[in-house]
């Protein structure tokens, strides 16, 4: 057995329901592909769908349940016919190893060596920038459902892109509103920022410190802490928060780190003492964290499931992940935002009555379609999907194995309050492209 079929063992035996509806090859480390196992004699060519997620490096443990799912959706999708009832999906995976240089490369030879129609990526925003420059040369269609720097709609834009979860602006603006409530209330006037030095975390810290100043410029901040991806010891920033004693901290910290940091900050009491709200917690980290995250604590999410429980398309990703992965398999935020793509994919194409990515390009421009979140459109002038925040405290649900956040005090966010005010700001934002 190769090294890379190695690699791909425990991924394959996971996908306990794709492994009847794919036929499984492996070309390379951190290659999987993913080819439909039978086809009508009058389906179409197959659509080559690119997925670039890391399987290794930070963003590993927020992809996870995304890498292993969506062959589980595309196999549901190519039942049905595949696209337009006759293009079945095929997958191909490759590894970002959640490093820029990695996932540009690995997207320029899934473009000219495998010849992909598109692109689903990446978790890191300096990631999804990197292969933006490749997508928009060769004219593939991009769909970026998790990495959320405003760069990539608005700075980097390219009509080729298409993000499915709330810009880094659109986040942090809705921590502010969170934020900014609290304070008032609590009388807080100081605050200390810690944050993962690279492109999301410098990008969310901007739109959150910028914005709050303007709607409440009593609260000053005091310190700026930055580490760089992949730390595993906090314990020089977490005694510097607590030397500086703010009234709170923010945080822009995400995947492995972010796990990391909680555990070493819970231990250290660091939350006994500043209050954390508006950190990032999505549904794997509720999960992951159940024991040790401290009940009360203020977390943002992106896409968490239990928002939106009426939703037929959320109730259909809820019962399908659970059938193929057990009864904690509730889909997390990450997740959720990739079917949405998926989906997205699909109704594009319907719209086009094409799958070419020049015609789905055109009939997803401003078009509305039906996601997890219900119905949302298209930003014309970004392709930013108009999706809200949730800001919620932590929670022991007697529904579920996990915490959730409290319903009754969870706050959702709507896109039209906190992204970039206006077309016309948007469009003096952009970089002029060939």
């Amino acid at each position: 057995m190769k090294q890379s079929d190695r690699k791909w063992d425990k991924i394959v035996d996971e996908l306990k329901l794709s492994r009847r509806d794919f036929i499984f090859s492996t070309a390379a480390a951190g290659v999987l592909t993913l080819t439909p196992r039978f086809a009508s004699a009058q389906a179409g060519k197959p659509y080559k769908l690119g997925v670039l997620l890391p399987s290794t490096g930070t963003g590993a443990n927020y992809m996870a349940h995304a890498i292993k799912g969506l062959p589980v959706a595309i196999a549901e999708l190519n039942k049905r016919g595949g696209l337009l009832g006759k293009h079945q999906v095929q997958m191909i995976y490759r590894d970002t190893e959640t490093k820029p240089d990695t996932g540009a490369r690995e997207a320029k030879s899934l473009i000219l060596n495998d010849g992909v129609d598109g692109i689903f990526g990446t978790y890191s925003s300096a990631v999804a920038l990197a292969i933006q420059e490749i997508i928009h040369e060769h004219k593939v269609l991009h769909f970026a459902a998790t990495s959320n720097s405003s760069k990539i709609t608005q700075d980097n834009y390219t009509p080729y892109t298409y993000q499915f979860c709330p810009d880094s602006n659109m986040q942090s603006g809705a921590v502010v509103v969170a934020v900014a409530k609290m304070a008032k209330k609590n009388g807080w006037k100081s605050y200390v920022s810690m944050g993962q030095d690279y492109e999301w975390g410098r990008d969310t810290h901007k739109g959150f410190s910028t914005s709050l100043a303007k709607v409440a410029p009593e609260v000053k901040e005091t310190r700026q802490l930055w580490f760089k991806l992949g730390e595993t010891d906090f314990t020089s920033y977490i005694t510097a928060i607590m030397a500086a004693k703010p009234d709170f901290m923010f945080g822009a910290i995400a995947g492995k780190d972010a796990e990391t940091f909680l555990q070493q900050a819970g231990q250290m009491g660091l939350f006994k003492r500043v209050p954390f709200p508006g950190g990032l917690i999505a549904v794997n980290d509720l999960k992951a964290q159940r024991k040790t995250l401290p009940r009360g604590m203020i977390g943002l999410a992106r896409c968490p499931f239990f928002a939106h429980l009426n939703e037929p398309i959320m109730q259909a990703y809820i019962k399908r992940d659970r059938a193929a992965f057990g009864p904690d398999g509730y889909p997390d935020d990450w997740a959720c935002m990739y079917y949405d793509a998926l989906g997205g994919l699909e109704q594009g194409a319907k719209k086009a009555g094409s799958i070419s990515t020049a015609a789905i390009v055109k009939a997803l421009k401003g078009a509305t379609i039906d996601t997890c979140r219900g119905k949302r459109a298209f930003r014309d002038c970004s392709n930013q999907l108009e999706v809200p925040s949730y800001v919620g405290e932590v929670w022991d649900s007697p529904d579920y194995p996990f915490p959730i956040y409290k319903p009754d005090t969870m706050v959702v966010v709507e896109a039209k309050e906190v992204w970039t005010p206006t077309c016309e700001a948007v469009e003096k934002l952009k970089k002029k492209r060939a």
